[in-house]
């Protein structure tokens, strides 16, 4: 690459750094592998940077390698995690944000409850804000399997949850 191609790259990534690796999270549940994750898929990028002629397609380009690295991930025999009773991370201190921490700690925990596949279909359709076109698109699938991966997962996820998941959209 030359100059002005590092230069454009060092420019994307620091726009889009916080926001890949905020998704992996949501992919993954874990911001150590987060951090992989989006490791991963900036280094992907950077190689095939120079032939992206689209600037326009980036950040599904670097969606696709996010959900792609995470579900080789996941497949991963050593990555297998294990159930543990108690989280190692101290208490949640403060009492206006209770509630708003136990929500999204139990959304992450069914999140991480719900297969590979299914939760990119969940994160890009309902964290990311992609419509079934662009979900499908990301995962270079069809329209109608996005429609069906996310109805699978939302059962898992409302299996994990015990209750009612609300998508709004």
């Amino acid at each position: 690459m030359d100059e002005h191609e590092e230069q454009e790259f060092a420019e994307y990534f620091a726009t889009r750094r916080d926001s890949a690796r905020r998704t992996a999270y949501l992919l993954c549940g874990d911001w150590h592998r987060a951090d992989d994750l989006a490791q991963t898929a900036f280094v992907a990028l950077h190689r095939r940077w120079n032939r992206i002629r689209e600037r326009g397609a980036t950040d599904a380009y670097l969606r696709k390698t996010l959900v792609r690295a995470s579900i080789d991930e996941s497949r991963r025999p050593w990555r297998r995690e294990q159930q543990v009773e108690r989280l190692p991370e101290p208490e949640p201190v403060g009492e206006r944000l209770d509630e708003q921490v136990a929500l999204r700690a139990d959304l992450l925990a069914g999140l991480a409850q719900v297969p590979p596949k299914q939760r990119a279909v969940l994160v890009l359709r309902y964290f990311e804000g992609l419509d079934v076109a662009g979900v499908a698109k990301a995962l270079g699938c069809s329209e109608g399997n996005v429609k069906s991966q996310t109805a699978r997962g939302l059962a898992h996820l409302r299996a994990a949850l015990g209750e009612e998941v609300e998508t709004h959209g």
